[in-house]
This record gives structure tokens, sequence and C-alpha cells, in this order.
């Protein structure tokens, strides 16, 4: 993860496809990331990276049909926000106060699923 400066603003990466997805990884993500595209989904792998406690990555998906698969450290509290038809997969933590990824999902079809390890 990319981090700004206290004064700097904050940068955002925006990828967009008609079809397919995207994969992203943590190393090349700035704070905020806005993925669209018109049918495709986003496989997006934190593993690798350190957030900081308190710290809050987001991470916009918009598509019509596609979801997300993210892959987070265990201690990492994944909020997900949006409207879609489909569900929430995530048994990890829940309490504020570690390193947070949230998830806004804008779509049609597609659900998160977040796998730990």
């Amino acid at each position: 993860m990319t981090k700004t400066g206290g004064t700097d603003q904050q940068k955002t990466d925006v990828k967009v496809s008609l079809i397919g997805g995207h994969r992203l990884e943590g190393e090349t993500l700035h704070e905020r990331t806005l993925t669209v595209s018109l049918v495709g989904g986003a496989d997006v792998d934190l593993t690798g990276i350190e957030i900081p406690d308190g710290a809050e990555l987001r991470i916009t998906k918009l598509s019509l049909i596609g979801g997300v698969s993210l892959k987070v450290r265990p201690d990492v509290v994944v909020a997900v926000h949006g409207i879609r038809l489909g569900g929430v997969k995530d048994e990890g933590p829940s309490e504020p106060g570690g390193p947070t990824v949230r998830i806004d999902a804008w779509g049609l079809l597609g659900g998160v699923d977040v796998t730990r390890g």
C-alpha cells in the first residue's frame, strides 16, 4: 500500500474495463481504489502488505455482474457496504481498532467473499 503524507491528498487508483475483472495486489494500491466493469469481478490480495492499526483502505467496486474476492490477514477488519444481489461471506474479526478494509460493492449481481490467511 502506498501511503501518502499527512498534508497530501489521498490518491485514488482507478481501474476500468468493459468485460473482464481486475486482479489487484496490495503493494500497488493507494488508500482508495475504484474498479469499474460492465461484466467482471475484482480479485484483491492484501496479504502481502502491512496496514497500520487504525488505518482504512477503501475499495469501491462498480459492475452490473461481478463480485469481489478479497484475501486479507486474520487481524484485518472488513466492512462491506453498498447494494448488490449476493451475500457477504466473512468470518473474521468485527471489533474496531485494528486495520480496516472497507469494500463498497455496487452492482446487480455478485457477492463479497473474504478469505483470511
